[in-house]
């Protein structure tokens, strides 16, 4: 849990979610985001991550589908790429990351 401008939110090292060790480092940080949980309902969290390179906004056009990959890569996770300075970036869909179960205790939280 953090304090965020008065409010309480909880935090989710995303590490562990995926099962990997959780290591705290310098440019380790946590990212505040807002998931729909239904009915025009929002639940801010925190994601722990390793670090963040940059932030930008990106509109609907800019996201391109995610390729399929085969069978063996689990794609569900991808909210699409996007092209961005000539570089191709990978983005998660942090709704789908973050398990329905999960939210929904946030929210009856909050």
């Amino acid at each position: 849990m953090i304090n965020l401008r008065g409010r309480v939110i909880p935090v989710i090292d995303l590490r562990i979610k995926f099962g990997l060790k959780a290591e705290i480092a310098e440019r380790t940080c946590i990212v505040v985001v807002q998931i729909s949980v239904g009915a025009g309902r929002n639940v801010q969290m925190g994601l722990v991550v390793d670090s963040v390179e940059e932030v930008v906004n990106l509109t609907g056009s800019e996201i391109e589908p995610t390729p399929e990959f085969g069978a063996k890569i689990d794609t569900s996770y991808l909210l699409g790429l996007a092209k961005i300075k000539g570089v191709v970036k990978t983005l998660l869909d942090i709704e789908r990351v973050v398990a329905a179960d999960t939210v929904e205790r946030l929210a009856a939280i909050a």
